[in-house]
């Protein structure tokens, strides 16, 4: 069995100004860092084998600070990477909610997918190990929705700097 720590990159200036990042790089806010020195204190007694990351900065930036003082083997991938938000990427939240996506927006289906072949992945590669995630929020959602079959609209969503533990 693999134990996952499925963690949301620290809020960035984007997040705490509403804007859908997508696959921006994101600026980790003052808040951020907090959160994540938190985190990281909350996390050190745990014996991590692997950190797979993210490979865009919000996450990178995120993993530096989880990793602080400790000697774990880090992989960046774009596996991990928000839902590609295409054509809306850069836009204010609160003026999508009334609006249709554009065909250019990754699927609720492609995403699950992605996040199915992530799950294959850590069993084929870290089959008894316990690893640290870092991601985004949504696609963390997409990760425990494929884990657990249930639609991703029933799976909680993760603040900043959080984290939840699934087992596969």
């Amino acid at each position: 069995m693999t134990t996952l720590y499925l963690v949301r990159h620290g809020e960035t200036e984007e997040n705490a100004s509403q804007i859908l990042q997508g696959h921006l790089p994101g600026h980790l806010s003052e808040r951020g860092r907090e959160q994540l020195h938190a985190l990281h204190d909350e996390l050190l007694s745990i014996p991590f084998d692997a950190v797979l990351c993210s490979d865009l900065q919000r996450c990178v930036d995120s993993a530096a600070i989880l990793l602080e003082g400790r000697n774990i083997p880090l992989t960046y991938t774009p596996l991990l990477r928000e839902r590609d938000w295409g054509s809306l990427t850069g836009a204010s939240i609160p003026v999508l909610k009334t609006s249709p996506f554009p065909a250019d927006v990754e699927t609720v289906e492609a995403m699950l997918q992605r996040a199915q072949r992530f799950l294959r992945l850590m069993h084929e590669q870290h089959d008894g190990q316990t690893v640290l995630v870092v991601s985004h929020g949504l696609f963390c959602r997409a990760l425990r929705a494929a884990h657990s079959g249930r639609p991703m609209a029933e799976i909680d969503r993760m603040q900043n700097a959080t984290f939840r533990v699934i087992q596969i």
